[in-house]
């Protein structure tokens, strides 16, 4: 009787962690708009979209505040103005540009990421640069 008794606390304890690990997976969100933002943007546009990252002073122009781009187009938020500008496609080649063309960064990390599993390359650059742009879409103010 002892025996059976000492294997079921075990067990039971296993179960538990196991339940616990299951409960906190399911509420543990990756929010990957914000994930861009922070990795990526934040430097220079600030952890709150008003413009005042870190690499401001190192910048030639002052980054825009990503916060009033709705207030500033009557209310309506330029989705397909801010998703060009990231992503970039539409730039000269040889044109100056102040942002990087996160587009094509993005390609070649998935070039690097993928190397020889087929995978569609503008479909991974899409969902990072729209992710994206849903989150500063959420930075608005209202």
């Amino acid at each position: 009787m002892k025996y059976s008794y000492s294997a079921k606390i075990p067990a039971s304890l296993i179960a538990l962690t196991l339940l616990s690990g299951v409960a906190f997976a399911q509420t543990t969100k990756v929010d990957l708009g914000k994930r861009e933002f922070d990795s990526n943007c934040a430097v220079c546009h600030g952890t709150t979209g008003k413009g005042n990252g870190p690499y401001l002073e190192m910048l030639r122009r002052s980054p825009p505040d990503l916060t009033t781009l709705a207030k500033s187009n009557g209310g309506v938020f330029p989705m397909n103005r801010v998703y060009e500008s990231i992503e970039g496609a539409n730039v000269a080649s040889h044109g100056s540009r102040d942002m990087p063309i996160w587009g094509y960064d993005y390609r070649i990390q998935a070039g690097e990421y993928y190397m020889d599993v087929p995978y569609n390359p503008e479909a991974y650059v899409r969902s990072r640069v729209l992710a994206l742009v849903e989150y500063i879409n959420r930075l608005q103010v209202r």
